[in-house]
């Protein structure tokens, strides 16, 4: 035996483990990435207010943190996977197929259904939720060429690979060993909807963006469990960011 082989481990991992991982990919690694890039401004010796602009409204700082985070990420689960024998492919990293995407597309209309029925079925329970809440993507206005590139890498590309590894991979894997299997979908798609509840910014929680992300959720475990890989639910993640950024930044529907 190798000496590489001989470090994997044969049994499965703790559940908790597993999800602490998963959390710990997700806000750990922008945690780190927004430390280090606020270190940029204090060695050009930049004011606080110009530092704060280029953090908040900088296209290319934008870009910067969202790849260095994914990428921090991505490593922090490949570091605990690899460990493990077979470990890739229990959270669904799979050779891809060719109908992989065509379930992703497919995908598409039981997600609007959905989507539009459970934000009914809140507004009918909670009459006062605010359904004009506006989004937060962290990218304003980008206008040229180089600008939309950078946004859609940042809103369309990298998010569903990260993101899928961390909640359809890790996550959910983890929890259905433990779980009843309604349990595990029910509580994966709870903590994908609460990690997107802060991107209402000043203006509050984005009830909203939650009620969207748990029933895309949903859709995306059962692609995730039809195909027994991630490559349809990345699709169908990278679909669903694809349609917002031409509606806010092509058609700028708001």
């Amino acid at each position: 035996m190798s000496k590489d082989s001989s470090r994997l481990v044969e049994k499965d991992w703790n559940t908790l483990a597993g999800v602490g991982v998963g959390l710990v990919a997700l806000f750990g690694s922008q945690i780190v990435v927004g430390i280090i890039l606020s270190i940029y401004p204090a060695i050009e010796h930049w004011n606080g207010q110009k530092a704060n602009d280029w953090l908040n409204n900088s296209i290319a700082a934008q870009f910067i943190f969202v790849l260095l985070a994914e990428l921090l990420a991505v490593y922090i689960i490949y570091l605990f996977i690899r460990r493990y024998t077979d470990g890739f492919k229990r959270i669904g990293l799979r050779k891809p197929r060719l109908p992989d995407p065509l379930y992703g597309l497919l995908g598409l209309p039981p997600y609007f259904v959905l989507y539009f029925l459970l934000l009914n079925i809140s507004i009918f329970f909670f009459p006062s939720l605010n359904t004009n809440e506006k989004q937060q993507v962290g990218f304003t206005n980008p206008h040229g060429l180089s600008n939309l590139i950078l946004t859609f890498i940042s809103l369309v590309v990298l998010p569903p690979i990260a993101e899928e590894l961390i909640f359809r991979g890790v996550i959910y894997s983890s929890l259905k060993k433990s779980l009843p299997l309604w349990a595990a979908v029910l509580l994966t798609s709870l903590l994908f909807a609460a990690g997107h509840l802060p991107e209402g910014g000043s203006a509050g929680l984005l009830y909203v963006g939650a009620i969207d992300t748990f029933s895309l959720s949903l859709v995306l475990i059962y692609l995730r469990e039809k195909t027994g890989g991630l490559w349809a639910s990345m699709t169908l993640h990278a679909l669903k960011n694809c349609i917002a950024f031409v509606a806010l930044f092509a058609l700028h529907l708001g």
